[in-house]
């Protein structure tokens, strides 16, 4: 961390503090609060910490106003149109792009390692039928610490590297693995002939009665889904990930504590809640209702995968992804699936209706990304899971970057304590 250039003043009960400040390269000046209790005996408070910095970082940056994400320095929207998935993995944990050759070297070693090992089948057959696909990779990456020990001392560099690149390979495969034990299929081993996202989708459709072949637009959009789901700076499962690794937790813990908090409705379930709505929508003549419904201040409904709770203006994510979109509608078309018709003609009305333009509610990266999966055949219970095999590159360069900082301690939030004070026991009999 920089030395603070400036302080801020704390006047209270006739005392006065003077507290550090920090400016970052890019957003709001930090004031530092951490010898404030030990100094003046008061804590602050901040339910959901949301104006409150838990750490410095050089990965990600949000200008939520201003529409802007930028993954070391580079905005998400060129690194979706240019680059690729394991590329953007290479950025966000080694701090500069690659050169060619390690890239090569880079992706090599991913593709050797998406393999699980073969008593983790076993480990699935444990889990109900007809569980939920997050529940099954909750518990399965939580036990890869048990198949995987020689990568979990998080005090060995070359232990948390090899920990890196096996959770950035191998959970593709845990959560196409637990896609096709919840709809009662075989379990396809991974290929090292495709690319990432092709493998991913091989995994997820093909089955051993006949071929399947992948088709490059699904495999770039799915490329893209997973690029622009790579990091959100200190969101809640990101939080959650760090809050974890802080106690010294294994990295396998740590990315499921971070599966768990990402499953979540209010987190990770933005591209379902939009698909569902989209399927009580129902039919293309219904949706002047649901926008009269969104229009209605007394109303409750919103329009699921408009608008963005960081992003005041617009998702800069969402301009890539419904080029994606747009690609693959064109490819499979929507003839036959009217959750699909819905998606188009809502979009087409709500751009073109002044009062979404002036509240700036613009269809975000969710809701494209929930019309990609839909048209490719994957369930609303395998949205989340997609997100977090996404999201791990972004848990793990941060978990990587919290590990190796002198300042690093375990977390501990405070309180504000509203409870009874201290008062005696009283005897059963005498209550």
């Amino acid at each position: 961390m920089t030395e603070s250039t400036k302080n801020a003043t704390l006047s209270f009960d006739g005392k006065t503090f003077e507290l550090p400040m920090f400016s970052p390269t890019a957003g709001p000046d930090v004031i530092d609060i951490r010898k404030l209790y030990a100094q003046a005996d008061v804590f602050t408070y901040d339910p959901g910490f949301t104006s409150t910095a838990s750490c410095d970082s050089t990965i990600t940056f949000i200008d939520g106003a201003e529409g802007v994400l930028l993954h070391r320095g580079y905005p998400i929207d060129q690194l979706a149109e240019k680059s690729h998935f394991l590329e953007v993995c290479y950025l966000l944990l080694y701090g500069e792009l690659p050169t060619a050759a390690k890239l090569e070297d880079f992706e090599t070693r991913v593709t050797r390692h998406t393999m699980v090992h073969e008593q983790m089948h076993n480990f699935f057959r444990g889990f109900r039928r007809d569980a939920h696909p997050m529940a099954t990779m909750v518990g399965v990456v939580g036990a890869m610490s048990a198949f995987y020990a020689d990568s979990a001392d998080v005090s060995d560099p070359w232990q948390r590297e090899v920990a890196s690149i096996r959770l950035i390979a191998k959970l593709p495969t845990i959560a196409a693995m637990a896609y096709k034990y919840s709809i009662g299929q075989p379990f396809v081993y991974p290929r090292n002939d495709l690319d990432y996202a092709a493998n991913f989708l091989n995994m997820c459709f093909s089955v051993p009665a006949e071929k399947y072949e992948v088709n490059p637009i699904l495999a770039r959009a799915m490329d893209r889904i997973f690029t622009l789901h790579a990091d959100h700076e200190q969101n809640a499962s990101t939080s959650t990930v760090r809050l974890a690794s802080s106690s010294g937790a294994n990295p396998f813990a740590c990315i499921a504590a971070g599966i768990a908090c990402l499953w979540g409705p209010a987190h990770g379930g933005a591209n379902q809640a939009c698909l569902e709505m989209l399927r009580e929508i129902g039919t293309v003549d219904r949706i002047p209702e649901f926008i009269a419904r969104a229009k209605d201040k007394d109303d409750p409904f919103r329009l699921m995968g408009f608008g963005h709770r960081v992003y005041k203006n617009f998702d800069p994510r969402a301009k890539v992804m419904k080029q994606s979109a747009d690609e693959v509608l064109d490819l499979l078309g929507v003839e036959n699936n009217p959750t699909l018709q819905v998606a188009k003609e809502l979009e087409k009305q709500a751009l073109a209706d002044p009062y979404f333009a002036e509240k700036k509610l613009f269809p975000n990266v969710d809701f494209y990304s929930g019309i990609i999966l839909e048209a490719m055949g994957f369930p609303t219970s395998m949205f989340t899971p997609i997100f977090a095999l996404s999201r791990t590159i972004g848990w793990v360069s941060q978990w990587r970057e919290m590990i190796a900082d002198p300042q690093m301690k375990i977390g501990r939030p405070r309180q504000l304590y509203l409870g009874e004070t201290q008062r005696d026991y009283v005897n059963v009999e005498d209550r």
